[in-house]
């Protein structure tokens, strides 16, 4: 018989993963002498960017698993371990997020650093995408009529895959570039671009 309990821990434990996971990815800022206070400060940008994309990366994933989570009506065995995929994945993104930082202030390895974070993006996309289609087929969700807000998240699963893998070819070539495409679709993910429009298009 389902239970409700199973869900409860699942949200409460990818909740811990999710606040430790961000938690971390600032540890991995550092400056690096020599030079001034000011120029250690600033040399120090390829930290910044990873670390705000990494930490939209991680909101944008932790949104989507609770606008899962809210629709769920209970857990089962198979739902448990794919989330612990999901979580794995996102306890491992501070690791290449500090390989990119130092390979993009030092440039050695920085094509093979960026081509890592760039699929540790990608698999986190997509085992997010995994654990909603399995609850989905499973009816693991309480009932809904709610199909056009289905077919809208299927084309944004689309654009944000094409965008990961357009963004990893780039990283070959230009990996500064495509640590910035990755900045990009972070914010995508994260942002309510239709709902800030038709807040700033609604008139008082």
């Amino acid at each position: 018989m389902p239970s409700t309990n199973s869900k409860v821990r699942m949200e409460a434990f990818s909740d811990g993963v999710f606040s430790i996971a961000a938690t971390l990815l600032v540890l991995d800022i550092a400056l690096h002498p020599p030079g001034s206070p000011l120029h250690q400060v600033l040399e120090a940008w390829p930290g910044y960017l990873g670390y705000a994309v990494s930490f939209l990366t991680i909101g944008g994933a932790w949104l989507g698993h609770g606008a899962m989570t809210r629709r769920l009506d209970h857990a089962d065995s198979l739902l448990l371990r794919l989330n612990l995929l999901l979580l794995m994945a996102i306890a491992f993104l501070p690791f290449p997020t500090k390989l990119v930082a130092e390979g993009l202030q030092s440039a050695s390895g920085e094509r093979i650093y960026v081509t890592l974070y760039g699929l540790t993006l990608l698999a986190i996309r997509l085992l997010g995408f995994a654990l909603d289609a399995y609850a989905e087929r499973e009816h693991l969700f309480v009932a809904t009529t709610e199909v056009e807000a289905t077919r809208l998240k299927d084309r944004k699963l689309l654009s944000v895959v094409i965008g990961y893998v357009v963004a990893i070819c780039v990283g070959v070539l230009i990996p500064t570039v495509a640590v910035v495409f990755y900045f990009g679709i972070a914010v995508y993910l994260v942002v309510p671009f239709r709902e800030v429009a038709r807040l700033l298009w609604k008139r008082p």
